[in-house]
């Protein structure tokens, strides 16, 4: 496939979300309640009731130099405007040939475990609504046909997450993102469907993707205490492998047929040889007698679930045997691993490398996560334009300049005027 000819939908993007979201959304009299931007240590952090919930540090990174990289607080003004702003991410979607995006929050807080943790679980419930109200009505509805929209939950209440996935539903969202791994959270485990039966079903029911993102499950991994930070960044995606395990040994895949799990940012790698020892075990452990309804695991697993990778050059030449329709690409713009501005260059690299058909590419790149999700891609750009090739014709003016966090700042207060 020529790269000009590809296109390309991102599965798995984030948004740093800017300090007034909450100004439009939240009620009169929660307004001093909700979550604020604050200039403290150096760097600019959310803080929910007193409790600071993260900074942008490495979750920002894209056009830094690599040396500068870490998760040492930043401020709006060293990051990339693209990072926060809706027009500018256009902009450098465009600049990268990427047609649509799905992007999820990027502060702890706005993943939901800040503000379920809070102890006034009405002001938390305000709060998550806030939040995909301006996730959906805002970022989202700006450029219609461009961003999938995705909502969080008040994990809190199997009830009020079922409320609220069909509120954001009717809305437009088709995915939301929930823990890995609830346990570590210290809520039911997803094997407990007393608890998370109404979620379930709500999803079922909706067509509303599941989407388990990589970083909340952290906690499973029991390592080394004086281990470096690389354990944990490269691990992280072995943690998918545990949640697929609750969820496909325990009772909720076969349960609900319906349901559908995205392994957000999960790679693809861990996936073959997962399905190989899960289908081993099942046809030789007997004795445990469990009961797939005549289907491998395997078979099973793929039913249900949407594969995503940002790079996996070795795990592509086994693609079919993973399953060719439900593997699907993403960019995870702007975080540390995002490959821009020349994703089109690396998928195409990638795909050549393991010799993948033209049709194998349009599965990977876009067709697999638009069945998967039920988002039309071609809504408001024609399919003839939405190709890499044109889309990065209505961006060369894009500034890629890779700049410090310092000439980042002058680059954004100048600006500004």
């Amino acid at each position: 496939m020529n790269l000009d000819d590809m296109i390309l939908v991102s599965i798995d993007d984030h948004v740093i979300e800017p300090p007034d979201m909450f100004r439009e959304h939240v009620p009169a009299r929660w307004a001093d309640q909700a979550p604020k931007v604050v200039h403290a240590n150096g760097g600019e952090h959310w803080v929910f009731q007193d409790q600071p919930s993260g900074t942008m540090g490495l979750n920002a990174v894209v056009s830094w130099p690599k040396e500068q990289w870490g998760f040492n607080p930043a401020t709006f003004d060293e990051i990339r405007p693209g990072a926060h702003d809706v027009h500018e991410r256009i902009r450098d979607m465009n600049r990268n040939g990427i047609l649509g995006t799905m992007c999820f929050p990027t502060f702890p807080g706005f993943s939901g475990r800040h503000l379920n943790g809070a102890e006034d679980k009405d002001l938390a419930g305000v709060m998550v609504q806030a939040y995909n109200d301006w996730h959906i009505d805002e970022w989202a509805a700006a450029y219609p046909g461009r961003i999938i929209p995705l909502g969080i939950l008040p994990t809190f209440s199997p009830d009020l997450m079922a409320a609220e996935i069909h509120r954001i539903a009717a809305k437009g969202a088709r995915g939301v993102s929930m823990p890995e791994l609830p346990h570590v959270e210290g809520l039911p485990s997803y094997h407990d469907l007393t608890y998370w039966a109404p979620v379930f079903e709500a999803l079922s029911a909706t067509g509303v993707v599941m989407c388990l993102h990589i970083g909340q499950g952290f906690a499973a991994i029991n390592g080394a205490p004086d281990g470096p930070i690389d354990n944990l960044i490269i691990l992280a995606t072995q943690v998918s492998t545990i949640a697929a395990q609750d969820l496909l040994w325990g009772p909720a895949f076969r349960t609900y047929p319906d349901l559908k799990v995205a392994w957000s940012e999960a790679g693809i790698g861990w996936i073959p040889s997962y399905l190989d020892r899960c289908d081993r075990h099942y046809v030789n452990q007997k004795w445990l007698n469990r009961d797939f309804g005549g289907q491998l695991p395997s078979e099973v697993f793929r039913d249900h679930s949407l594969a995503c990778y940002v790079s996996d050059p070795v795990a592509l030449k086994v693609r079919h045997d993973i399953g060719i329709d439900i593997i699907a690409w993403e960019c995870d713009y702007p975080h540390s691993d995002c490959i821009w501005p020349d994703a089109p260059e690396t998928v195409i690299s990638e795909m050549d490398g393991a010799g993948a058909s033209d049709a194998d590419i349009d599965q990977i790149t876009w067709q697999n996560a638009c069945r998967f999700f039920d988002w039309e891609p071609f809504v408001t750009v024609p399919r003839e334009s939405a190709t890499v090739g044109s889309l990065r014709a209505l961006a060369t003016d894009v500034d890629t300049t890779v700049r410090t966090r310092e000439q980042w700042a002058h680059h954004n207060q100048a600006g500004r005027g």
